[in-house]
Parts: structure tokens; sequence; C-alpha cells
């Protein structure tokens, strides 16, 4: 899907993000821009990934939390930072804290995975878990920056976070001089707004797309209403673009100088995921293998050359797991199905010896007996399969029916 934004004047020039490309020098990685040739053959014009992922802490988000933090004056900083955080922020704020000898608190949800929880102490924060969801976090962060005095540190709605996510805009520029498309995800708005504030300013004819996760797109209704508008229930599994309600700060910026937003499914993001991991060999998180999502759900609308922003890595293990599960089955390569048989001494392995010939991989493979729905000499077999393809998928299938089987389900 897609939506153009409306005008409204921006609130950075590019001064700012050339200071803090400077502020940076020797703090953030300059990443890596990787070559993709299933995604240029895709989109037919060259596709490059710019390895956000790859940054310290595993995300872009060092690059503002540092130049935030390093803007602070002297009494500011003895009296500490505090932010909220279900992991990358959270990072990004520990160790630009601990590089700048400034102490900080950090607030995380009670659910928040524990190597992101692990990792943020390792960097030097104190961290606390507080709240089920992201907005409670946030309000026990902000309460506690009134009560101590402490600097909140928010992760996307200040100019000086914006103008530290804009020097990803110069690193593209310098690495692809000939970029026509930048795609990015979408959540708060601060990545999206600074490499637009970078970009635009140098290259205005540069076209720059956002990318947000479709049950937790507020930017589309707060395009069309012209001010941020706050979501209800924002659902997905990308976490770091799980956003209710965009930023004042960057949502000015993007209104002015994103060209379009658009969305992508649950699917299309588990889709990216797996093939970032299996073609580009890069473990990226959902939100970061957005804007691949977009990629591959509509290759005819980009122009190229594009550069994808990959904008981080830190993705739980055991969620990870179930994403390429996902990933899998929405490529046509993992399938479900659940067959019965005649109890008899043999079936089972007769059944293993079909799927063999069909050349399915078994995965998984439940067997149950005592089922009241099941009749006295029947089984059911619940069989999970990795397969090839969508086509595969149905070979399998019609092989099973042909020795037969009857499949259920």
């Amino acid at each position: 899907m897609m939506f153009r934004a409306t005008a409204r004047h921006p609130a950075l020039i590019l001064d700012d993000v050339r200071g803090a490309q400077k502020m940076l020098s020797g703090v953030a990685r300059v990443t890596a821009l990787e070559g993709s040739r299933h995604l240029s053959e895709l989109v037919g014009a060259p596709v490059h990934l710019k390895c956000e992922n790859l940054q310290r802490t595993g995300s872009f988000k060092l690059r503002g939390a540092y130049v935030r933090i390093s803007g602070l004056s002297p009494v500011e900083r003895a009296a500490g930072v505090v932010a909220a955080s279900a992991g990358n922020h959270a990072q990004g704020v520990a160790l630009a804290s601990s590089l700048l000898g400034v102490r900080s608190t950090v607030f995380m949800p009670v659910g928040a995975p524990l190597p992101k929880v692990a990792a943020t102490q390792e960097y030097g924060a104190e961290v606390r878990l507080h709240g089920q969801v992201v907005d409670e976090t946030l309000a026990a962060a902000q309460e506690y920056a009134e009560r101590t005095g402490a600097v909140f540190i928010h992760p996307f709605d200040h100019p000086d976070i914006i103008a530290g996510q804009g020097t990803v805009g110069l690193e593209i520029l310098e690495q692809c001089p000939e970029v026509r498309t930048i795609v990015v995800g979408l959540g708060g708005g601060g990545l999206a707004a600074g490499i637009a504030v970078a970009v635009k300013a140098l290259r205005p004819d540069i076209r720059i797309v956002g990318v947000q996760a479709e049950g937790a797109a507020a930017y589309p209704p707060s395009l069309a209403a012209g001010h941020p508008v706050s979501l209800d229930n924002p659902v997905t599994m990308a976490d770091g673009i799980k956003v209710g309600r965009p930023g004042d700060v960057p949502f000015a910026v993007i209104e002015e100088l994103v060209d379009e937003v658009r969305t992508v499914t649950e699917n299309e993001l588990s889709s990216a995921l797996l093939l970032c991991l299996e073609r580009a060999k890069l473990v990226v998180e959902p939100a970061g293998a957005s804007p691949v999502a977009a990629l591959l759900s509509a290759p005819e609308a980009f122009r190229g050359p594009v550069v994808a922003v990959l904008s981080g890595g830190n993705v739980d293990p055991l969620l990870m797991q179930r994403v390429l599960r996902h990933g899998m089955s929405a490529a046509g390569r993992y399938l479900s199905l659940r067959l019965r048989l005649t109890d008899r001494p043999g079936a089972l392995a007769t059944l293993l010896a079909a799927l063999t010939v069909a050349d399915a991989n078994v995965l998984d493979i439940g067997h149950v007996r005592t089922d009241p729905r099941l009749g006295l000499t029947e089984v059911e077999v619940d069989l999970h399969l990795e397969t090839k393809g969508p086509r595969h998928c149905e070979e399998v299938e019609a092989a099973l029916r042909a020795e037969g089987y009857r499949v259920i389900g």
C-alpha cells in the first residue's frame, strides 16, 4: 500500500547532521553497504543493503543516543540519564552513556527478552524492569526523571536524536552516490527523518520510502490528518517499529521530505528475514527486514539503484525460531498436514516411506490415538514438513493422496 506525504517545514538542517557525523567519528562504525544479487534480479536494478545490524550495539540507535547525551550540559550529565526501551534504544543509551562517563538508568518491560536485558546491563546501565507494555515502562521512566532530575532520553522525538540517525544518510551518499531510492523502516520516525534531512538537502532527486508494519502503521492516518495520530493497539512482531504514535519532531520532517510510506504484512516480514539470513548471510530483526519486505512485496515500485537500510539485528533467538518457521511457511517451504491412518503395525513407517519418495523432510510428527473423534481402528498423525516451495507442497499432497492417504487439514 502507498500513502503520499503532504508538506510541512522540517525542523532540522543538513549542518546538524554533518555536526553529528563529526561527533560520531571513532564512536559509531561506518557500516558496510552490501550488494544483493537476489534482490537486484527481482527489482531489475542494483539493490544494496546498508548493514546497521552490524553497528555497535546491533542497531543504528547508538548514533542518536550518543549525539543527544553529548549535547547535555555538565549539570545535566551529573544528574544522569534515563530511558525506556524494549531493546535497541536501551542498548544505545547504555553504551553512549558509558563512553561519555554518564550514569544511566534504563527501564525495560517485564517481558523484555533476556539477551537484550543482559546486553543493556553489560553496556553499563542500571536496568529496572517495569510494566507489561512499553507505554507503562515509558511512564515509569518519565516519573523517575521528574523525581530524580535525570535527563529523559527519548528514542526518536528530539532533534539531536534525529541528527545522529541522519548520519546513516550521509554514509549512503558516500558509499553509493548513484542511489535513486532509499527504503527505510518507520516506527516513531527518527531514522527516516534523519536520513531525509541529510539526503534531500544534497540530492533532492532521491526518492525516500518509509516502511511500516501493517498492524502498527500510525503514519498513514497521521499524514492524512496532518498531525500525529495515535493507534489504540499496534500489533506486529517487529518491535523496533511497533510505535503507536509518531513523534512530533520526526513527523514534521517526514511530512515534508519523505516521498511515500508503504505497509508490509507479517508474512512479508517473515519472508524478508528469512531471505536476509539465507541469501545475504545477515542476521536481521523483523523491523530491520521491513525495507526488504517492501521490495519483495512490490519490486516493480522501486527505481534503482536502491539502498535498503537494515536498521538492526537484535533478535531474540526464540523469536527468530518462530519467525523463520513462519517465513518458511509463507514462502511455501513449510507444510503442515493432518492425516488419518488405520492403526496397525507398520502404518507410520509406510507413511514415512511415502514422504521419502516425495522428497519431503519431516521436521516434526505427532501421533494421536485417544481423540474421541477417531474411530476404533483409526489414528491421527500431524506432520510438519520442510519442502522446496509451493509447487513441491502440491506434489507432496498429491503423492500422499495417490497412496490412498486422506488429508484432513
